[in-house]
């Protein structure tokens, strides 16, 4: 992240400042947070102009909403937590959330395959998953919300949310095989 806060001494003084309508506040804003808003907001989309999108919808409303920001938590989270609404607003919108209760067998995600990919090749990898799966998998591996979260906030239930994670996970693994396996044949093709 660019350090901007220095010219406001603290990510209050930015939101003060945005409270009492201050230009270079905003512009402040905008340059310290854009970069990590927009990666979030491209998880949830897996679209990079649609990410966009949401995410100047997102700082419109931060600037909208700044009187209901009350000081008493990080002001990063709470801007972070309206990127996430816009792109969950965008994606019922859409009315593309999956919502399919059947029962799935539970499969563990192999997170030290996970860890060892580029942050790039697991950005990519989300973006392939339909986007009910990449939004509970967001929202519950990144994010850290409950199923019982999730299911209130995409109107479903816990049981879907369940079953679309699951299901999230059985198709990074798969893609994670299959990279595996390219690998392999490119290493043995060298050879």
């Amino acid at each position: 992240m660019t350090e901007v806060l220095p010219l406001f001494g603290s990510e209050y003084e930015l939101a003060k400042g945005i409270k009492e309508g201050n230009r270079k506040a905003q512009a402040a804003l905008f340059d310290q947070y854009s970069g990590l808003m927009l990666a979030i907001c491209i998880r949830y989309m897996g679209d990079k102009m649609l990410a966009e999108d949401v995410m100047l919808r997102g700082f419109m409303k931060v600037f909208e909403k700044i009187d209901q920001f009350n000081f008493k938590g990080s002001f990063e989270g709470w801007v972070k937590r309206i990127m996430v609404n816009e792109a969950l607003m965008k994606i019922r919108s859409k009315k593309k959330v999956e919502v399919d209760i059947e029962e799935v067998s539970a499969m563990t995600f192999k997170t030290d395959e996970a860890r060892s990919l580029e942050e790039e090749d697991l950005m990519q990898m989300l973006a392939q998953l339909p986007d009910g799966y990449r939004t509970v998998f967001n929202l519950y591996a990144i994010e850290g919300y409950s199923h019982a979260e999730i299911a209130e906030q995409l109107g479903i239930s816990e049981g879907t949310s369940k079953s679309q994670l699951s299901r999230a996970r059985g198709m990074l693994q798969n893609m994670l095989a299959e990279q595996e396996e390219n690998l392999r044949k490119l290493l043995n093709d060298n050879q």
